[in-house]
């Protein structure tokens, strides 16, 4: 019997003829490039364990009310989840005081910002946004094959009036963090309200906000979700102040228009269900999102004291993290090789735009006197 014999490297034979097996755009493409996994950092550095203050994940990890929710949905592990999700979209149009067709969930925010974007821009389409954001979004429209444009930082802060000045007839989504990740900063209820009148109605605004409950309280912050304008898309998660990182669910909110689009080409089963039982359980347990934030309102108090103290550059931060600008880029190689030594692991933010930075999350007690000790140890 003849069997058809493949040539030696495929790719090479696809590069050869009329049409490629991959764009150029992907071909292109930098992808995000996570830390480190843990085991592979202790093996390196001969430690048993490390600190993680790298990721802004919650440092009290996930809360009991989850942990029984995931034992209750055990029994289902060999069921698909309900489509629709409709359980966990019905508890968030409650709490947001929205109809269930203004909600969408997903494997993190990220999932749900990966569906606007593959629903809203193509052709020549272009996206607008500012430098030193969230790299996720970077690398999402990247991946789509559309042009970027990105407006400079004032004082590590969206430029709100240079995004709106360099608004084209190309435009076709902008991109806002707000808090800001990796900086921490945010822009006011007045600076986006001037802003949005200056936005055509065909131009959709990404609101990430997953940041918001660390300052969602703040009489200057621009709760998107109080406006209900037609042409923003509103994004949050469960990964930071409710502790589900490992779990990826995230929502978004919006004009039931829009969210049709976004629910229409969603994986069909995602969330899972283990993740879609844990954000029920996490929505109802209040108690838990304050100890969440008293624990980073006081670590955040102790660390900019004792930053202060070192004389090191730091950013005032509304989320559960601090930037720091060490205003040197071999510093921040330095300072990160450093702390990995003593089993502390921080973020340095080259990868997105801010090279002479690093960001550190606020940690249990503990674990932020561990940093401020290896912190004075180094700058001694």
């Amino acid at each position: 019997m003849n069997h058809t014999t493949f040539v030696t490297n495929p790719f090479d034979f696809f590069m050869s003829t009329s049409k490629r097996l991959v764009p150029q755009h992907i071909e292109d493409l930098e992808p995000y490039k996570p830390g480190r996994p843990p085991q592979k950092l202790k093996e390196e550095l001969g430690i048993d364990k490390f600190i993680n203050l790298a990721s802004n994940e919650n440092p009290l990890g996930a809360p009991d009310s989850v942990k029984n929710a995931i034992a209750q949905a055990l029994s289902d592990l060999s069921r698909y989840p309900e489509i629709g999700h409709v359980p966990l979209r019905e508890a968030l149009a409650e709490r947001y005081n929205v109809k269930l067709e203004n909600v969408a969930v997903g494997s993190g925010s990220e999932s749900i910002m990966a569906n606007i974007i593959r629903a809203f821009l193509h052709g020549d389409d272009e996206a607008l946004t500012s430098e030193g954001t969230f790299i996720g979004f970077y690398v999402l429209i990247a991946a789509q094959g559309v042009k970027l444009k990105r407006v400079p930082q004032k004082n590590y802060r969206f430029d709100l009036e240079a995004i709106a000045n360099a608004i084209t007839d190309k435009t076709k989504i902008i991109y806002l963090c707000n808090p800001n990740n990796p900086t921490g900063t945010i822009f006011t209820r007045a600076e986006f309200e001037k802003f949005i009148q200056r936005v055509p109605p065909h131009v959709l605004v990404i609101l990430d906000e997953a940041y918001f409950e660390f300052t969602g309280q703040s009489d200057s912050f621009p709760d998107s979700m109080s406006y209900r304008l037609d042409n923003v898309l509103t994004l949050r998660t469960f990964s930071k102040a409710y502790g589900l990182a490992g779990l990826r669910l995230g929502y978004g909110l919006g004009h039931d228009h829009l969210i049709s689009f976004v629910n229409k080409i969603k994986l069909p089963f995602e969330p899972n269900i283990l993740a879609e039982a844990s954000g029920l359980a996490a929505l109802s347990d209040h108690a838990f999102l304050e100890q969440t934030l008293a624990n980073n309102k006081t670590g955040m108090a102790l660390l900019i004291k004792e930053l202060a103290a070192l004389n090191l550059r730091y950013i005032p931060s509304h989320a559960n993290f601090l930037c720091l600008d060490l205003l040197d880029t071999q510093k921040v190689t330095d300072l990160h090789q450093a702390l990995l030594k003593k089993g502390l692991v921080i973020r340095p933010l080259t990868a997105f735009g801010l090279p002479t930075c690093v960001r550190i999350t606020i940690g249990l007690p503990e674990e932020n006197q561990a940093l401020i000790a290896a912190l004075k140890s180094y700058f001694a």
